[in-house]
Order: C-alpha cells, then sequence, then structure tokens
C-alpha cells in the first residue's frame, strides 16, 4: 500500500524519499468463530511537503487503493483504515 501512494505521489511530482514520507501501521487480530483472523489495518501516512504540493496529494490519497494490489486482495476480509498526515516544509 505504500509503495502504491508513493508511485501515485510521483506522478505528481511529490517526492516520498525516507526522510520525507513513512507510515505507522497496525492491526487487530480477532477470534472470529474460533479463528483467529486479522480484521483491521490501520495505516497513517505522514508526508513532509511544499505548500503547493498539498492538493496533489489529497488527489494521490482519494485514489491510490483502488489501484493497490495488496489492498485490492484484502478489502472485504479486512478493514483498511487510513489517513494521511501532511508537514508543511520550506
Amino acid at each position: 500500500m505504500m509503495g502504491t501512494l508513493a508511485a501515485s505521489l510521483a506522478g505528481k511530482k511529490i517526492r516520498t524519499t525516507e526522510d520525507l514520507y513513512q507510515a505507522d501501521v497496525e492491526g487487530d487480530i480477532e477470534n472470529v468463530k474460533g479463528i483467529l483472523k486479522i480484521t483491521t489495518i490501520r495505516v497513517k501516512y505522514h508526508l513532509k511537503l511544499k505548500a503547493d504540493q498539498k492538493e496533489g496529494a489529497g488527489e494521490a490519497f482519494a485514489s491510490y487503493l483502488s489501484q493497490c494490489p495488496a489492498a485490492q486482495s484484502v478489502i472485504g476480509c479486512i478493514k483498511i483504515q487510513d489517513d494521511l498526515d501532511l508537514e508543511e516544509i520550506a
């Protein structure tokens, strides 16, 4: 998922080097009818960018899941919660 979002951001000319782009990921494992299952994945992306790139970042974020092979493989089985935290830099 992180790679797909990075590719979408690159299409908007937004850099995603390690010092500018990170993600915090966590998930829930629950007992569902006696079987342990991953039920939720939460991803919070952190992106540092210039003020004039915010609109492009929002557009990329709004559409990346529909293009992501990993997300599309589990949507319907695992709930995906994602968020994008933007930090403006000079």
